[in-house]
Formats: structure tokens, C-alpha cells, sequence
């Protein structure tokens, strides 16, 4: 019975997206920090908001700019990848669609 909840519970946990959104807290950013979280309510989706000007107090986000290439704000980072449209043009629902945002496992 206990190898079949700790299963349940593992595959209950992989079902849902890590979704990290980084920003400067700008009114450029906060449009698309309501449409993730506005998507991500929809689903089952973890969300990580790190505002880059706060920073947080163990310099966890600014590792994490770095290991993700992040060179623009904001950027949407879902399982670990960086979106594409996060690197060259504007963030779009589509865009975040695609990445599976608000969208069934």
C-alpha cells in the first residue's frame, strides 16, 4: 500500500509544470506575470515569481539567470528551458500556450 501512494504521489507531483518567471517589476513585466499566473490557475502549475530589482535573499535568482542564458525581461522559464519567444520578441499567450501554460498534463 505504501509503494502504491508514494507512486500515486510522484506521478500526481510530475504532473505538474515549474513555471519560473523572472522580472524587474515593471509595467512592462506585469502584464505578462497576470497572464501566467492567469494561465497557470487553469492548470496544475507551480510558479516561481523571482523580481530581479527585490532580488531574494539567498542569490538563488541571479544563479538561476545565468544557468538559463536570461538576457531580457521578463523571461518565462517552464520545466527548466528558457521559452524561445523569451529570447528575441514579445511574450504572447500563444507563446505561452505552446509551453503547455494552462494546459491539461
Amino acid at each position: 500500500m505504501a509503494k502504491y501512494l508514494y507512486g500515486l504521489i510522484k506521478s500526481m507531483k510530475m504532473k505538474t509544470r515549474r513555471i519560473e518567471i523572472f522580472t524587474a517589476g515593471c509595467p512592462l513585466c506585469n502584464p505578462v506575470l497576470d497572464m501566467v499566473k492567469a494561465l497557470a490557475h487553469e492548470s496544475s502549475n507551480e510558479v516561481t515569481v523571482y523580481d530581479l530589482v527585490k532580488q531574494c535573499e539567498d542569490k538563488e535568482c541571479l544563479t538561476k539567470v545565468k544557468e538559463y542564458g536570461i538576457k531580457r525581461l521578463p523571461s518565462v522559464v517552464v520545466d527548466g528551458k528558457l521559452l524561445a519567444c523569451c529570447t528575441k520578441q514579445e511574450i504572447t499567450k500563444e507563446d505561452l500556450m505552446s509551453a503547455g501554460i494552462g494546459q491539461k498534463m
